[in-house]
């Protein structure tokens, strides 16, 4: 396995078992068709997908990466940690996932309460006809039902209008905490990778104490190269990349051929001057 910056290594994505619109076995088709040469599927707080990506890669000739994309609460807003390179039959990485989903279904029933408030019945269960894996029914299943409905154009437009603070339909929830997200990586093996720094709503200083606090636990790397971020983005966290010593990921994170901004495997390479996240792994 190549640890060079040209790799085209794809470590985010997201399949029917979480809440993409794929198949597992699809993702792997895609990411052949598109010259992925180092994969890793990574659904929310699941690892259900993990067997049937890493046979369909071997398949296909991918060299594969286990994943997850851990959901944290810090400083009482959701960020993501993405777990490469784990043991996906790892107890303690198994049972903190299952902690982390519970209160999902009970979220959605309000959610659907909040947006029959303003009008919109049904919700729950339309919700529930996008969501492959019903522990898993998250506010992507409800966008996709709202744009059915004709409420929404699309899913850009759901979440600038429902489902997110002070809109129709948003309800908080209480996430893993980031020291055991990265503990559970950890004991199971993998790297901690802190996903789409750029979408996180926090001033710099609270950035600042993220990335300390990140690495002082071991935490190891950041995205750099993400479907999340602007041009301009790769830049400045590449930046904070060298600055604090983390090692760089790329990663789409697709969810849907119609839905999601980039392609799987279609991202710009890392730049040279970084150490990519694959080069800890042989």
């Amino acid at each position: 396995m190549s640890s060079f910056s040209t790799l085209n290594a794809d470590l985010h994505c997201h399949s029917v078992v979480s809440d993409g619109t794929l198949t597992p076995e699809a993702l792997a088709e895609r990411a052949k068709a598109n010259g992925v040469n180092l994969w890793a599927l990574t659904d929310h707080d699941e690892l259900g997908g993990q067997q049937r990506a890493k046979a369909a890669a071997s398949a296909l000739n991918i060299d594969y990466l286990s994943g997850v994309e851990i959901s944290v609460t810090w400083m009482g807003q959701t960020i993501h940690i993405v777990g490469l390179g784990i043991n996906a039959d790892h107890s303690g990485i198994i049972e903190g996932l299952r902690r982390t989903r519970e209160g999902r279904a009970s979220r959605a029933k309000f959610m659907a309460e909040q947006l029959l408030k303003v009008g919109i019945p049904g919700a729950y269960e339309g919700a529930l006809h996008y969501a492959g894996n019903h522990d898993l029914i998250s506010r992507t299943h409800f966008a996709r039902y709202l744009v059915e409905q004709g409420i929404c154009k699309d899913t850009e437009h759901v979440f600038k209008n429902y489902l997110v603070e002070d809109k129709p339909g948003y309800v908080p929830h209480m996430w893993a905490k980031l020291d055991d997200a990265v503990s559970w990586i950890k004991a199971a093996g993998g790297v901690a990778v802190i996903a789409h720094p750029g979408r996180y709503n926090f001033n710099a200083m609270q950035m600042d104490e993220l990335y300390k606090h990140f690495k002082d636990i071991g935490g190891l790397g950041i995205e750099v190269i993400t479907g999340s971020h602007s041009p301009d983005q790769y830049k400045t966290y590449g930046q904070i990349a060298q600055q604090y010593g983390f090692l760089a990921s790329r990663g789409s994170d697709f969810h849907d051929p119609d839905e999601s901004h980039i392609d799987l495997g279609a991202l710009p390479h890392l730049p040279d001057h970084l150490t990519p996240v694959w080069s800890v792994f042989h």
